[in-house]
């Protein structure tokens, strides 16, 4: 849903009328420490709190997994919601009117459809429930959940409901209810009558699943047929709401979890997800009848470290597996395949081992992607014969060579080499180094290699994604900045000076975007408020980082002497940087023979050098 720019007022009122720890103390148990309260964190799995809460200053900072922010932040993350929709959750929460400015007469049209129809999805949703458990006509569905061990707990967790035989009974009580009859066949709810006007039910005898977004709200609904109607499976379609392509099912029940593990599962269908929630996985999800999609995967990076695949355990689904890999890999994912036997689906195997087994044999016993693949392909040999068996192992050997970390490499080829007793550990080793400089050879940026695949340090996940990193000295001026900062965001007076001796000069590009904000902060407010000035930033890295300076306090024995040399020396560092270019084109000179273009760099170093000690 779009919304028009939100009132600062708006921010203002929602700040002041919640305490963070109020807020998080709903989600996290929270004990004093002094200053601070702590807690277990949220967003990923520790067993010592490493979570901190700061009533004074009403942030939050974790620093295990280094999220932070104020308490807008918290309510985007721990909910899934845009900075515009944790804005109206918590605003309606403290009874503070909702007054967004003016948005054009098309966008507000726009939302007041998408807000109708979004009512209209909901009330269909407690419609079929409410008809599955207590009439007559869904009492055959409420036997066929029963039979496949779906309890009454899991239908009304999911909300699983029935929609009827008769051709217009959601249409009959849509327009009891005014519901525009057109706006609901366009965004998927009912269908037109083929022939003649009036409208029709587009389920039918059917069990419902409704399918949400990531906040909860109802946007579609798949219905598994109960008769012989074909398609078994029937889901909305795609409309102003839904779009199948980047929705995930179960999302917003399983997000929290997926955090909490670092750790999501993906499954094939509703009822494998509902009997894996009852064997205590809770942090699944399921694809909607389509492949999983670039959206889906990115979707899924941004929640959770590793990826469970558990398709079904037939060709269809362990095929389907197969594709999946690369997709959540690019995406920046660490990916596990659940091996069913069998070919067995989840919910064959819940019924026939329990739950237990289910989470201990299948999930817990999950195989790495390289091995799931390698497994895979042999399908496709006859290894008993020496011909395939050679092709295999040639395949499996290229497959090999795609893993980025020489340890992994070095791990499967020797696993390939103890099944295959009778061919060579070192003859692979060839093959595979041989397929490596090929790949090299081939590569289009020549010398510029983003990754080298003899780099022992790099693990094949992309920097960004990873949470820890190893502690690396920082130049003397990236914590200037950052103290300097600290400062800033407890002293105004401080602020106005730097802003006046150094203004947008700092040489971390998110330090001069922090300091931006804080010029522009102190322009409207006279007075330091860290979660204000951070709510203005609406960015989760900003915000993180924002969070971890202001943690840094204002002591640190910063007086006006101290913070003018931490200006200065902010101030060398790019006549610094130039020294050391000057140089290099220097020592490039002398090693091409051309001694006086040498000579007349040395001069300039030495005019640099100067106007640097004299600064």
């Amino acid at each position: 849903m779009k919304y028009g720019r939100i009132p600062e007022e708006v921010i203002e009122a929602v700040l002041k009328r919640h305490d963070i720890v109020d807020v998080i103390g709903r989600h996290v148990h929270l004990s004093k420490q002094g200053h601070y309260m702590k807690g277990l964190c949220p967003f990923h799995s520790e067993k010592s709190p490493s979570f901190t809460v700061t009533p004074e200053k009403q942030i939050y900072r974790c620093f295990g997994c280094q999220a932070g922010g104020n308490l807008i932040r918290f309510i985007m993350e721990i909910e899934g919601l845009s900075f515009a929709e944790a804005i109206t959750k918590l605003a309606e929460d403290a009874d503070i009117p909702i007054t967004w400015e003016e948005v054009s007469e098309e966008q507000n049209e726009q939302q007041q459809e998408k807000a109708t129809l979004i009512k209209a999805y909901e009330f269909a949703a407690k419609f079929y429930h409410y008809v599955v458990g207590n009439t007559e006509q869904g009492k055959a569905a409420k036997g066929y959940l029963t039979s496949r061990g779906i309890s009454d707990k899991l239908i009304d967790t999911f909300q699983i409901g029935y929609a009827p035989v008769m051709w217009d009974t959601l249409v009959q009580q849509l327009q009891k209810r005014g519901f525009d009859l057109a706006l609901m066949e366009k965004g998927g709810l009912i269908s037109a009558k083929h022939e003649g006007h009036g409208y029709v039910d587009k389920f039918r005898e059917r069990i419902m699943f409704p399918i949400c977004d990531s906040t909860g709200k109802v946007i579609a609904f798949a219905g598994r047929a109960m008769g012989d109607a074909q398609p078994k499976y029937l889901n909305s379609p795609e409309s102003v709401l839904f779009n199948k392509s980047r929705t995930l099912y179960n999302l917003h029940l399983s997000r929290p979890n997926m955090r909490k593990l670092q750790q999501a599962v993906i499954f094939e269908g509703y009822v494998d997800l509902i009997k894996a929630w009852e064997a205590g996985i809770t942090n699944g999800v399921a694809t909607m009848g389509t492949a999983l999609t670039k959206e889906h995967a990115a979707l899924l990076n941004r929640n959770a470290d590793e990826i469970v695949i558990c398709y079904d355990g037939d060709n269809a689904g362990q095929s389907a597996a197969y594709k999946s890999i690369p997709l959540l890999e690019e995406a920046g994912s660490r990916v596990t395949v659940a091996m069913l036997p069998d070919g067995k689906d989840p919910d064959d195997y819940v019924r026939q081992y329990g739950v237990d087994r289910f989470a201990r044999e299948i999930i817990g016993a999950s195989v790495p992607s390289m091995k799931y693949k390698l497994l895979y392909i042999r399908k496709n040999f006859k290894l008993h014969e020496d011909g395939d068996r050679l092709r295999y192992l040639q395949s499996a050997v290229k497959l090999i060579s795609q893993l980025q970390s020489p340890m992994e490499r070095e791990h499967y080829l020797k696993q390939l080499a103890s099944e295959f007793p009778d061919s060579s550990y070192e003859a692979m080793k060839l093959d595979l180094h041989e397929i490596l400089l090929q790949s090299e050879k081939n590569r289009p940026d020549g010398d510029n290699k983003p990754i080298l695949w003899n780099n022992v340090m790099n693990n094949g996940r992309p920097a960004e994604r990873t949470r820890k990193k190893s502690p690396t000295l920082l130049p003397a001026y990236h914590n200037a900045e950052r103290l300097i900062l600290a400062v800033m965001m407890h002293d105004r007076d401080v602020c106005a000076h730097v802003e006046a001796q150094l203004g947008d000069q700092f040489n971390v590009e998110a330090h001069a975007v922090l300091a931006a904000y804080l010029y522009a902060y102190y322009a409207q407010y006279l007075e330091p408020d860290a979660s204000r000035y951070i709510a203005m930033l609406q960015d989760e890295q900003l915000e993180s980082l924002a969070s971890s300076i202001v943690m840094m306090g204002a002591g640190h024995g910063m007086n006006e002497q101290v913070i003018d040399d931490y200006i200065r020396q902010i101030r060398k560092v790019p006549m610094q940087e130039e020294v050391e270019r000057k140089k290099e084109e220097q020592a490039r000179a002398v090693r091409e023979g051309d001694h006086l273009k040498a000579a007349q760099i040395a001069i300039e170093i030495i005019a640099l050098e100067k106007r640097l000690k004299s600064s």
